[in-house]
């Protein structure tokens, strides 16, 4: 009797194809940044390109939920950062990103900063402060849109300042830096990542950073913080990646060990220092944590400081 041949289905190799990699803000912001680095090592670990499209607005909802939305395959991925945080807490998305994303991956944490024009008068927090009391109505910053994080930390530094200063909402970081260089408004508040060339080149001020301490970084060791000016804002932005729930296992593991190795790197890791980073991997368990406990921090500030209501009151 003739023994029959068994054929078994032959299992694609992953990634046999480009990935694409969503940045939810325009070109040039610190999430973007971070994410061109990453298409740079991407042939070397993955075998493949990864194809970073920006899909700006919506304070980053605009990309997080066609991320979120995404068939689950291992071919759209998507950067993340703590801004994401945010909508679900406002009730103006139609995902929870905790829930409906998959960690893969920290890469990065880094604190926002506020930042003037260097041919400004003020040297630190306390003067920008006087002159938005002497002055009000004059000093507008620019954020990377309503309820984004950089939106909080300058609406909290007015709070706790006793200010009033208008915020102008940008579809990311590099909108708002060019519209400060441009004199359009006085003050942005964005990621540190966002500012570091024009720190290297003089034309911007940083007068503060979320930061717990001031960085190591020898261009930024002499800024100092909020808390140091007397004013309790201590956030960090959390760069990472991320993916549409549900993928296959094999194909998240997979991309966990690249991405790890990826990260590890030293061209890399040498990238980012010289965007003023520092390297702060984490698996994706640990990602999960910090995600859950920085939401209950960020609902908390909102709450306590009333800036819920004054954002959504903005979105109206």
């Amino acid at each position: 009797m003739q023994s029959e041949t068994v054929i078994t289905p032959k299992i694609e190799k992953y990634p046999n194809k480009p990935i694409t990699l969503i940045v939810p803000y325009s070109a040039g912001g610190g999430t973007d940044l971070v994410a061109r680095t990453l298409e740079k090592q991407s042939i070397k670990y993955l075998g493949q390109p990864i194809t970073v499209v920006n899909k700006p607005g919506g304070s980053g909802t605009l990309g997080w939920n066609e991320l979120a939305g995404a068939a689950p395959d291992g071919y759209t991925l998507g950067m993340i950062s703590s801004d994401m945080l945010l909508p679900s807490l406002y009730d103006t998305t139609k995902y929870d990103y905790v829930t409906a994303l998959d960690p893969l991956a920290q890469i990065s944490s880094t604190p926002v900063v506020i930042a003037v024009r260097s041919d400004q008068p003020w040297q630190n927090i306390s003067d920008l402060i006087s002159y938005a009391k002497e002055n009000p109505g004059k000093v507008k910053f620019g954020n990377a849109g309503v309820g984004s994080l950089p939106h909080i930390v300058g609406e909290m530094f007015a709070y706790y300042s006793g200010i009033k200063i208008e915020q102008v909402p940008f579809r990311g970081a590099s909108e708002s830096t060019a519209a400060l260089l441009g004199g359009h408004i006085q003050v942005a508040v964005a990621s540190q990542t966002t500012f570091n060339e024009y720190l290297k080149d003089g034309s911007i001020r940083i007068l503060a950073t979320t930061a717990k301490q001031r960085l190591s970084d020898p261009l930024w060791k002499q800024i100092p913080t909020f808390k140091e000016q007397g004013l309790n804002i201590l956030f960090s932005n959390q760069f990472g990646i991320a993916a549409p729930k549900e993928m296959p296992v094999e194909v998240k593991n997979k991309l966990v060990e690249e991405l790890k190795a990826m990260i590890a790197d030293p061209e890399f890791q040498k990238d980012l220092v010289n965007m003023g980073l520092q390297v702060k991997y984490l698996s994706p368990d640990k990602t999960q944590k910090n995600w859950l406990s920085d939401s209950q921090e960020l609902n908390q500030a909102v709450q306590e400081t009333g800036i819920i209501d004054l954002i959504q009151s903005q979105k109206q």
